[in-house]
């Protein structure tokens, strides 16, 4: 292959180099066009088929379905690995030694209190908030309590602030759902795991002992390693392009918490549990429903089924329908929602229309019947969503500014009005 690329235009032809990934994805630095053009730029709606920078964190391939964190398969960190080793291999760059994993986990639970004053911002919010509203504000009001900012050429002072909101992350997380609920807030458990804890605090009864049960615990784990960072989605770029103006971590984050809260990003669970919902009220005839998705005149569409991404099938899909069959089994849950889901799963599996076209159940379609099983509310899917997508977004916000990335600034086509003169409001 040339090591660079022809473009004519106006019949000028002007070069641009390519450039090679290491798992040989191929790309055209454009950044010399619109200086070499005399001003043509690309046009790319949603930015499909436009790399926004280089990075080392994650590998994905949809047409082969594979996901690669550090280049480690994601089947075998969900097997072996749990969720805080993930997290320090995606920040970090390599997976923890016993002591740094150690270390690593002490001093984020020795940032885990939130500081009182947060109970106030929260207390001034109508039980009615959307759980994503508050987890964002409050995210972003630990600026606030915060203040100094994060000097990124200090290993010293990134690490304190990676730890830092790694341990009130959690915090937030339970509040949101305690506040919603009506429940006492808690700041958890020091004793615990960091997986164990976020399930204490969200679900500790105030007048009873809590219990763990190990396999919610290893399905949670699970399901945030799975979420835990995917390429340049629409939330991390989002975090990505906030900091590249130096905005700092804390509100970075807001910013991709508020982008992933949309329901073509990570309300897809809380979408699939919304259709759920909807068929049960119609009778719950899994069939009819099927038969409605393959119309292409019928506006219903199957949530949870297929991805835009994942061309073949969803490899987190795999992994995690795993766990949704032990917690369905371990909790012997009567619930006609889950066993809509489960027929819907059947039939879409061996359904000749569902299989010829790869539309397989994808991630969201069982986290969404997990989290439904645990317990947690509907509205908190994407908060569960944001806490496993935590380590990937401080990833992706650190390469960025070590790599001294500019300051994103898309450019536009205009298609307005050209040149015309003001007319006074008595002619108008």
């Amino acid at each position: 292959m040339s090591d660079k690329a022809i473009l004519e235009i106006n019949g000028q032809k002007h070069e641009f180099p390519l450039i090679t990934g290491t798992e040989n994805e191929v790309a055209i630095d454009v950044k010399a066009l619109r200086g070499s053009t005399g001003g043509v730029i690309t046009l790319d709606p949603g930015y499909k088929n436009t790399g926004s920078c280089e990075s080392a964190i994650t590998f994905l391939d949809g047409e082969k379905g594979i996901l690669r964190y550090r280049g480690y398969s994601i089947e075998e960190l969900a097997d072996k690995a749990d969720f805080l080793e993930v997290a320090y291999l995606l920040i970090f760059g390599e997976l923890p030694t016993a002591e740094q994993l150690d270390k690593f986990h002490a001093d984020i639970k020795a940032n885990s209190v939130v500081d009182d004053d947060i109970k106030k911002i929260i207390d001034a919010f109508p039980k009615a908030a959307h759980p994503m509203g508050v987890l964002s504000s409050l995210t972003s009001a630990l600026t606030a309590f915060n203040p100094s900012s994060v000097n990124v050429d200090s290993e010293e002072d990134m690490y304190n602030a990676i730890v830092r909101i790694l341990g009130k992350f959690p915090v937030l997380v339970a509040w949101a759902m305690r506040k919603k609920q009506g429940l006492p807030l808690d700041y958890g458990d020091d004793s615990l795991g960091y997986v164990e804890n976020v399930l204490k605090m969200m679900f500790k009864s105030p007048n009873k002992e809590y219990e763990q049960n190990e396999i919610l615990v290893n399905a949670l784990d699970k399901l945030l390693i799975l979420h835990a960072d995917h390429e340049q989605n629409c939330s991390t770029s989002t975090v990505r392009i906030t900091g590249s103006s130096h905005a700092g971590l804390f509100v970075s984050l807001a910013a991709g918490i508020s982008a992933l809260w949309g329901p073509l990003h990570g309300g897809a669970n809380q979408a699939v549990l919304e259709m759920l919902e909807a068929i049960k009220e119609d009778g719950g005839d899994t069939k009819k429903y099927m038969a409605k998705a393959k119309d292409k005149n019928d506006p219903f569409r199957l949530m949870g089924f297929g991805h835009r991404v994942y061309k073949n099938f969803d490899p987190r899909a795999k992994i995690i329908k795993v766990a949704a069959d032990e917690v369905l089994s371990d909790l012997g849950v009567e619930d006609p929602i889950l066993d809509i889901a489960k027929g819907l799963e059947k039939e879409a599996l061996e359904d000749q229309y569902f299989v010829d076209r790869k539309l397989y159940p994808n991630v969201d379609f069982y986290s969404g019947i997990i989290y439904r099983a645990m317990g947690i509310p509907v509205e908190m899917f994407t908060v569960m969503f944001a806490l496993g997508r935590l380590p990937g977004w401080i990833a992706q916000w650190k390469e960025m500014r070590l790599r001294k990335e500019p300051i994103g600034r898309p450019r536009q086509l205009y298609t307005g009005e050209t040149l015309r003169s003001f007319t006074p409001i008595k002619k108008r």
